[in-house]
């Protein structure tokens, strides 16, 4: 495979990444992240960008050390199967969030070490309210949203693909309960996620630029 064709490829498989609203990330034996969809980033108020080279032990704590043994231990011998990690983390909320990382070996056979696939299967907890809190990546999108940007632009200011940006003004949407981004703007202002009075709109609590 040419570099270009490879190039050509992976930005392909990035784009549809990108629009799968299941947490996703792709990375190195020793838990490194490689790639991130905006599904998961969105899990810590991130950017993709913000969570690439930091590592999963560091993003999620493990709520048992015999799950993390069962693997590095499949990992050493060469076994390829699906191993699932009960995991907790803080996604902006006291009480932090809980699910299970679903990890699959991925690459060729005969590689020692390969890549791992991990996909997040969070707990929901039926007695908890939809959070007000955003993330600061949320908090940008709904201020450049409420300015009458378009989603491109948006895009392009937070650093996501157009299909990121629609990933967190759906999520959103759903978390909040309102059919279209018009809608949407004005819950953030009555929920006090965006500063009333400001032009250009800003997140609560951020200063506007350039007056």
């Amino acid at each position: 495979m040419g570099s270009e064709e490879y190039v050509a490829w992976r930005n392909h498989f990035i784009a549809l990444l990108d629009r799968l609203p299941i947490p996703i990330a792709i990375c190195q034996a020793n838990g490194e992240v490689a790639v991130v969809n905006p599904a998961m980033a969105a899990e810590w108020g991130l950017a993709p960008g913000q969570v690439r080279g930091r590592n999963l032990l560091d993003l999620f704590r493990p709520l048992a050390a015999a799950q993390i043994e069962r693997l590095t231990e499949a990992l050493r011998l060469g076994h390829r199967s699906r191993y699932t990690i009960d995991v907790r983390w803080a996604a902006g909320e006291a009480s932090g969030r809980e699910g299970e990382l679903l990890v699959d070996t991925v690459g060729e056979p005969t590689r020692t070490y390969p890549m791992l696939l991990a996909v997040l299967r969070v707990r929901e907890r039926a007695e908890e309210t939809p959070a007000v809190e955003v993330g600061e990546v949320e908090g940008r999108i709904l201020a450049l949203a409420a300015s009458g940007a378009t989603t491109t632009a948006i895009g392009k200011a937070v650093g996501l693909t157009v299909d990121g940006v629609n990933y967190h003004l759906s999520r959103l949407s759903r978390r909040w309960r309102v059919s279209n981004r018009t809608a949407l703007v004005a819950k953030a202002y009555v929920l006090g996620v965006l500063e009333p009075g400001r032009w250009p709109p800003v997140p609560a609590g951020q200063r506007a630029r350039g007056g």
